[in-house]
């Protein structure tokens, strides 16, 4: 069995490619170049702060592995993931469908070199809205996490969406 590859199999991989070096860059920058604060926020923007956390788990911190085999173990489903979302990205058939496959390939590599380095995924971005006597956060959360998620939006989109987008009988 043979594999080809599909006609717009490299933009997925293009798209993949720029959201690990984006997602890798801006990691490496916050933690090493910029040397963002451990303990206390950094305020940019009303309504967004940088912080560093270490997200043992998985979307959203559930289900923390703090042990080498659970690290491994997720860093594993990565890969699996990553290996199944490659065999679909060669066998799409549209643009759209190739970069959201890309997008949420690109996110979870990303993600993936942060568990296998640090043994968690770097997180920095949280998002909130407060007033004076009332707060709500946001996840925190990295360039990855946003490429997934807007890769899974694109998906949901041509699914459901899109002008030619199958439709129920």
């Amino acid at each position: 069995m043979t594999l080809s590859l599909g006609r717009f199999t490299g933009l997925g991989l293009l798209a993949a490619a720029l959201v690990v070096g984006l997602d890798q860059a801006s990691k490496l920058w916050l933690l090493y170049g910029f040397a963002l604060p451990d303990k206390a926020p950094l305020h940019v923007l009303p309504g967004l702060d940088l912080v560093v956390v270490w997200n043992t788990g998985i979307s959203y911190g559930l289900f923390p592995q703090t042990g080498p085999f659970g690290q491994w173990a997720l860093l594993g489903l990565k890969v699996i993931a990553v290996l199944l979302l490659g065999i679909w990205l060669t066998r799409v058939d549209r643009r759209v469908g190739a970069l959201a496959l890309g997008l949420i390939i690109g996110g979870a590599i990303g993600n993936a070199i942060d568990r296998a380095t640090f043994g968690a995924v770097f997180d920095f971005v949280l998002l909130y809205a407060a007033t004076a006597t009332w707060r709500f956060n946001w996840y925190v959360f990295n360039i990855a996490d946003v490429a997934i998620v807007a890769g899974v939006v694109l998906l949901l989109w041509e699914t459901l969406v899109a002008p030619d987008a199958a439709k129920a009988p």
